[in-house]
């Protein structure tokens, strides 16, 4: 049987994605890399040792062009609690005798072949030899140069210092609102994970009274992670939240509750750009796709959720926003991000 063409077997690739997300179960991908073998071997020619490596997998199992006659793809639809080391020793080694016939043999060495899990045991996603893959039918580089994460990094700290010291006169009159209005500390302090699982210390004006009960936020994020909510609730934060305070609600639907992050980010615990960080009992409800977004990114003040987003969505899809940002972010991103975040906080559409 031939295998699919790339355009068919990236879309089966993202609908077995969905599918795994659903239904919480795991599936696989072997990737065999022949770009190497390109050149030696025409597209008739390739097509038979795709068909030669198709013939040895489970009829469950799809066999396709992640890159048409480049990088064959092998969608493992079951794994039956199989673990990574079981299918290296039995797809790996079954695929590996496959091609140790002519007339590749003399070419097993620029063969590269790999297995991927999703999701990853760790959250780390699927690494490939070009970089992340993202279960979409794209190979794409982690933001990790050290050039332009040197580059994202004097950013933040110009772009924090600048704020500062520019809106000095709003945090000022923010914190004598904030104390004059309700009683209780001016910040707002409270535990969460950054990148790479790291704790660190958020920083926000207070928008509610002192000692507030967490319990309220703890059992909406369990119902809403696990899509519980009914439609019309279907939003990121708490609508009309008792704890909240009124002139909190203002710095809520402004945003200007969130000034404060700008000394996470000079310090080094949060960037400009990035994904939101989530508190400690928020992870404990996550599924291992959605810890992409806090492992693989240092969480940021502002983002593609919090541009286009905001709390008009679901949690599964400010997840997929965030792991976009993953692969695509760049300091030209970076900067869009930026300049478009003041006309999204004006707005104030999907803010509570």
């Amino acid at each position: 049987m031939k295998p699919a063409d790339e355009v068919l077997f990236k879309r089966l690739l993202l609908l077995e994605r969905r599918r795994s997300e659903r239904m919480g179960s795991r599936f696989a991908v072997m990737l065999v890399d022949m770009q190497d073998l390109s050149a030696s071997f025409d597209a008739e020619a390739m097509d038979k040792i795709g068909e030669a490596i198709g013939a040895t997998m489970r009829e469950t199992d799809i066999v396709g062009w992640y890159r048409n006659a480049s990088v064959l793809g092998v969608i493992l639809t079951t794994l039956n609690g199989a673990s990574r080391r079981t299918l290296e020793d039995v797809v790996v080694a079954r695929t590996r005798t496959v091609l140790s016939v002519q007339p590749v043999a003399d070419y097993i060495q620029q063969v590269w072949i790999s297995c991927h899990i999703f999701p990853d045991d760790e959250g780390g996603g699927m690494q490939t030899p070009d970089g992340m893959f993202d279960g979409t039918g794209t190979y794409s580089g982690r933001y990790g140069a050290n050039g332009t994460n040197n580059a994202k990094r004097a950013i933040d700290i110009a772009g924090s210092l600048m704020a500062i010291v520019t809106l000095s006169w709003a945090f000022v009159l923010i914190g004598t609102l904030v104390k004059l209005t309700s009683k209780g500390p001016v910040l707002f302090k409270q535990k969460r994970i950054g990148m790479d699982g790291k704790e660190f210390t958020f920083l926000k004006f207070r928008s509610m009274f002192a000692n507030s009960d967490p319990a309220i936020h703890q059992e909406y994020v369990r119902k809403l992670i696990s899509q519980t909510l009914a439609d019309s609730q279907g939003t990121y934060k708490i609508k009309n939240d008792p704890r909240v305070t009124p002139i909190g609600r203002l710095l809520r639907k402004t945003s200007l509750d969130e000034l404060p992050q700008f000394f996470n980010v000079l310090k080094g615990d949060m960037s400009l750009v990035g994904p939101r960080p989530p508190i400690a009992y928020e992870m404990e409800k996550y599924s291992l796709w959605h810890r992409r977004r806090v492992f693989e990114a240092k969480p940021g003040i502002t983002g593609i959720w919090q541009v286009h987003g905001r709390s008009r969505t679901t949690f599964d899809e400010m997840v997929r926003m965030d792991l976009r940002y993953v692969r695509e972010q760049s300091l030209w991103l970076d900067i869009k991000l930026l300049f478009k975040t003041p006309l999204a906080a004006a707005r104030g559409k999907g803010a509570f």
